[in-house]
């Protein structure tokens, strides 16, 4: 099952603030908001959502086809990729512009303030899927994650037009997209994945009820942070998946594109929904315990282990015969 992930592509600045945001903000002020905070580390990281989303699939055994825009700067970032089991033959690389930016801040409670710089990605408008396809013997799904609005809306617009089944991953473009273009991004999607906050954001934003949407995307994915996962497939009950168990939190950035990737990954191998909810939980909870996105090692037998920690042995044994992680 050939999967594909477009979105961005960006290069992380994740600086750590040792205190709470909500002490410095006044909120009948807010509109008038010039806050600084001291930062105590700064690490620079790869990242972009598609970027991690990818990392993530490569890393449990799959070889996801990387589709984004980036600039000349790429080169050792590719190569990484490349060498983890990512397909980045397909990366746009522009000639004029440098790679994204992601700068973030995260306080002790793990409230995260953040600026996205775009860059080359704007030119991932220019990207077609067809020819992507074609290379690679035909696409079973596009998961069409946060990115330059028009490539969003230009790769779900090709998708329904090829007949190519697609994933909605508005995620941060949420904040910024009307009620328009939510809609046309998740009509029809296969998949359609938001955390809480954003399940509630696409719903004011588009009109849509819970039941509309329902109606309109085959299986809805909500994370809830430490309270797991909803998956929510038409003509069938609700599931509710707990999250897996932490070592030591570290730092968020980038655990909702693990849940993807794992998420992603069950699905390449056939496995039932729960299931791919399980990989997704216990993949994001390695990467909560590492500072940057693709930082975290894993092993199969380890990796299993945490499985059957969490869901138990049969789950483990399940969901075993269809990942294979780099390290034995």
């Amino acid at each position: 099952m050939k999967i594909a992930v477009a979105g961005s592509i960006a290069t992380d600045h994740l600086m750590t603030f040792d205190g709470r945001f909500v002490d410095s903000l006044v909120v009948e002020q807010l509109d008038k908001i010039s806050v600084s905070f001291l930062a105590d580390d700064l690490q620079i990281r790869r990242g972009g959502v598609a970027a991690n989303i990818c990392f993530g699939m490569a890393v449990l055994g799959q070889h996801p086809v990387l589709v984004g825009a980036v600039g000349e700067d790429f080169a050792d970032y590719r190569s990484w990729l490349e060498r983890h089991g990512v397909d980045c033959e397909s990366v746009h690389v522009s000639d004029t512009k440098h790679t994204a930016r992601f700068v973030c801040t995260t306080d002790r409670d793990m409230a995260q303030m953040a600026t996205f710089y775009a860059g080359a990605m704007a030119e991932a408008r220019e990207i077609e899927l067809g020819p992507i396809a074609a290379r690679v013997g035909g696409l079973a799904l596009v998961l069409i994650g946060p990115d330059d609005p028009v490539a969003m809306l230009r790769h779900t617009d090709e998708c329904r037009e090829r007949g190519i089944p697609f994933a909605a991953d508005p995620s941060q473009q949420l904040a910024f997209a009307d009620g328009e273009t939510i809609r046309r991004l998740i009509d029809g999607a296969t998949y359609l994945f938001t955390n809480e906050y954003e399940s509630h954001l696409t719903e004011q934003k588009t009109g849509w009820s819970a039941a509309d949407i329902a109606e309109r995307v085959t299986t809805r994915i909500i994370t809830k942070g430490k309270a797991g996962a909803l998956v929510a497939t038409r003509g069938s009950e609700p599931v509710e998946i707990p999250v897996a168990e932490v070592i030591d939190a570290v730092d968020p950035t980038g655990v909702g594109d693990a849940f993807r990737a794992g998420f992603l990954t069950g699905l390449a191998g056939g496995l039932p929904h729960e299931r791919c909810a399980e990989v997704g939980s216990v993949l994001a909870s390695y990467v909560l315990e590492t500072v940057g996105t693709q930082e975290y090692h894993l092993s199969t037998h380890r990796f299993l282990d945490r499985v059957a920690t969490a869901y138990g042995p049969a789950a483990a044994e399940e969901i075993g015969a269809h990942i294979a992680c780099e390290a034995p």
